[in-house]
């Protein structure tokens, strides 16, 4: 074939056909957002930081909230003395509370007792309340069983005796825990 022979029929003529379009750049997708790693560790930190001021003071309060505060008496028949004299002679709701260990202190049981015995003192004619000395029936490391006989009497020469039996217990000095 010669040069400016016509192409044979069905095949194209290579100047017919149309250039290819240009190509388009390839597919970039998303960029990856740069990692914060600083930030993500400052948050790490933060909260397990309050995570231990947190906890730290639930310990504080669970472990302190039964803690004794002041001293207690030197002898276990010595706290019962006291507590005997806050309830039936001074009559005193506060000064009893001060009397009983941390784990038995219930203001209104100790009220209601106070309250009881201002009772009896507007019921009967001047009643005075008296207990034998306490004796200490038991005692073992930091716990005593002590007893004691309180008795009422009033002007018109009526009388009530009750025996008691206390649980002491040693913390800092000693503490009435409980009446029986």
């Amino acid at each position: 074939m010669s040069a400016g022979a016509p192409a044979q029929p069905g095949t194209p003529d290579p100047a017919a056909i149309p250039p290819a379009p240009p190509g388009y750049p390839p597919y970039q997708g998303t960029a990856e957002p740069k990692k914060k790693r600083g930030l993500l560790i400052a948050a790490i930190a933060l909260v397990v930081i309050m995570v231990l001021c947190v906890g730290g003071g639930v310990v504080a309060f669970l472990t302190l909230r039964n803690a004794e505060t002041g001293e207690g008496a030197k002898e276990p028949a010595v706290a019962v003395d006291e507590f005997l004299t806050a309830v039936y002679k001074d009559r005193d709701v506060t000064k009893a509370a001060s009397r009983v260990c941390a784990a038995s202190r219930d203001d209104e049981k100790i009220a209601a007792k106070v309250a009881e015995v201002q009772k009896y003192a507007s019921t009967y004619q001047n009643p005075r309340f008296r207990w034998t000395t306490p004796k200490v029936d038991n005692q073992t490391g930091d716990r005593a069983t002590v007893s004691t006989r309180l008795t009422m009497t009033t002007s018109d020469e009526k009388v009530a005796d009750q025996d008691l039996r206390f649980t002491v217990v040693q913390k800092t000095g000693w503490w009435v825990c409980e009446v029986a």
